[in-house]
């Protein structure tokens, strides 16, 4: 009888870990299809609504309009800048 609990009762846990693997997958899954979705998400130009490309120029990364409407830097970028002004 006690070989019986003793097969039930892993048999139980069996299923319990299964669950739990399942339920971190998923989990698992929605974060990453959250990631994803940030980073599909393009940055457009405000005044002709294209695309912003990456482009590099002096050693400064920044988001620059294709028609030169303007270009849009992220923080460490101007004051990366600014100090090589100085």
């Amino acid at each position: 009888m006690t070989d019986q609990k003793d097969r039930l009762g892993d048999k139980l846990r069996d299923v319990e870990a299964a669950r739990e693997d399942l339920w971190a997958k998923k989990l698992d899954e929605e974060l990453l299809s959250k990631l994803r979705g940030k980073q599909a998400t393009a940055m457009h130009c405000p005044r002709c609504n294209k695309t912003l490309s990456p482009r590099t120029e002096g050693g400064v990364a920044f988001m620059a309009c294709p028609d030169a409407h303007g270009a849009w830097l992220e923080a460490d970028a101007l004051s990366a800048v600014i100090k090589a002004r100085k």
